[in-house]
């Protein structure tokens, strides 16, 4: 897991100190030295909403235009946590550019173009929301750690609503659960209620930029006040037929924590569609990736082939299942995705269809006895 002593050191470079909390290190002044020269003012989005967006900036919070900065490609948009470039005067100032990102949580959008959305840049962690209140999917959680390990942060599973579940042993079971659906990922059980686990959390994420993600009612703003020490962001009862409430967060807020860090408190995500995640998706079938490397054809497809070690993991108990089955699905899904967008992928996979095709009417032919 990223520590805090691997984060880039703060510097107080180009006299921008009062911006250290937000992030500012001395690599980002050196990327933002040419926007210096120029006279444009550093500074970090901290809420984006219809072409305007809130940066921060040494002399305090600004509100700049991004007409300059809005091209048709909704994946170069300005979004929360950029670091950009803002004319010094002028009304409305403007933003010029943004810094180039050191990481980005995109997911596919709901529209029938399949474009990419990007949700939050230069993010250290990613913070998945699940709530104990409702019975636990699985696989709802492995693909949030699919796109989040594809965003170049850290993944952290927070299970909250803890206080909810007031069997230790049952708590305890939950948790190794969730460990197994989220191999290499720490997964933490908070009560904002209670406080249990927020010590943890806030070691955890002091020093680096989270975002925090999941569904609506997962107790992402109350964990957001809770982590912030004060009521910021509204929050709402949930329904009690299904866990779920309403969107009390409507856009995507950075805000500083008392312990050091900043934090991007997102909406609640309905859709988490996945966006050329097939890294991501490796991640965190970890183990199915180790299995398959003992298969005996290096294409194996994990369905029906001789020799196929990971068939044999689960004929053997030593993979569930359901991890099998999770890992077909995103598999499938993210190929769709990429081939939308790639033609040579596209290609590949037309010429792998009419291969299997070939071997399938192959097969048929012999069935009957006609070679």
């Amino acid at each position: 897991m990223t520590s805090s002593s691997a984060f880039p050191t703060p510097s107080a470079s180009l006299g921008l100190s009062p911006l250290v909390p937000y992030g500012w290190d001395d690599a980002w002044a050196d990327e933002f030295a040419p926007h210096d020269s120029e006279g444009l003012v550093a500074g970090r989005v901290i809420r984006v909403d219809r072409g305007q967006c809130d940066v921060a900036t040494a002399d305090g919070v600004i509100r700049a235009d991004t007409a300059f900065v809005t091209p048709n490609d909704p994946m170069r948009v300005v979004c929360t946590g950029d670091w950009v470039a803002v004319e010094p005067a002028g009304n409305p100032r403007y933003v010029r550019a943004y810094l180039p990102r050191r990481t980005a949580f995109v997911r596919s959008t709901s529209s029938k173009r399949s474009e990419g959305q990007i949700l939050a840049a230069n993010v250290d962690h990613a913070v998945v929301a699940v709530s104990l209140a409702v019975e636990l999917d699985l696989g709802r959680v492995e693909r949030f750690l699919a796109l989040a390990w594809e965003s170049g942060a850290q993944p952290v599973v927070v299970l909250t609503k803890a206080d909810l579940v007031p069997e230790a042993a049952t708590l305890a079971h939950l948790v190794q659960d969730v460990e197994t659906a989220a191999p290499g990922v720490p997964v933490l059980a908070v009560s904002s209620s209670t406080g249990a686990g927020l010590d943890i959390l806030e070691a955890v994420l002091a020093g680096g930029t989270a975002v925090l993600l999941g569904q609506s009612g997962a107790g992402k703003s109350t964990l957001a006040n809770a982590l912030l020490g004060e009521d910021v962001m509204d929050v709402q009862a949930t329904r009690d037929m299904d866990g779920k409430g309403r969107h009390t967060t409507t856009t995507r807020n950075l805000l500083v924590l008392p312990g050091g860090g900043v934090l991007i408190d997102t909406p609640g995500l309905r859709g988490v569609g996945l966006w050329d995640a097939g890294t991501g998706v490796g991640q965190v079938f970890a183990e199915i990736e180790e299995f398959a490397a003992d298969c005996r054809f290096q294409d194996c497809a994990h369905v029906a082939e001789p020799g196929c070690a990971v068939l044999a993991a689960v004929d053997s108990g030593a993979l569930p299942e359901r991890r099998l089955e999770s890992y077909r699905k995103l598999l499938r899904e993210n190929q769709r995705i990429v081939a939308k967008t790639d033609a040579r992928v596209r290609a590949e996979i037309r010429r792998d269809w009419k291969r299997k095709g070939a071997e399938g009417r192959a097969a048929m032919e012999a069935k009957r006895g006609r070679w």
